[in-house]
């Protein structure tokens, strides 16, 4: 087993349960760790035989622009969509945050973080 980790994707979107946050939109940084079976890929040093992170990266970026009311939504999606399209994955954890959040405050960050499992058969 190993890790893959692929850290601070930026992309701008339109979550949130506020009319003007489906307008405006704000600044996200997602963080995905997948754990997987890397045996294969260390022998054959071949790209079909691992996770691919621009794979990673694209189902990420689809997902966050498909509009959700809430972050715990679109983390779904994501761990979905991961477990789905790449079978050696065992476990995924993903986080969304989204960057100075409309509260009525000084905050930096609000953020969901999940973590899906591969069911077994």
């Amino acid at each position: 087993m190993g890790i893959i980790r692929v850290k601070n994707i930026k992309l701008y979107s339109n979550h949130g349960c506020m009319v003007e946050e489906s307008k405006i939109g704000s600044d996200y940084v997602v963080n995905i760790k997948v754990k997987t079976d890397l045996s294969k890929s260390v022998k054959t040093d071949n790209l079909v035989d691992t996770v691919d992170y621009v794979s990673i990266y694209s189902i990420v970026k689809e997902e966050m622009s498909q509009r959700a009311k809430l972050l715990e939504v679109v983390v779904q999606r994501i761990i979905d969509r991961i477990l789905e399209e790449h079978e050696t994955v065992q476990s995924v954890r993903v986080n969304v945050a989204k960057k100075n959040p409309p509260i009525g405050g000084e905050v930096e960050e609000v953020s969901v973080e999940r973590k899906g499992k591969r069911k077994k058969e």
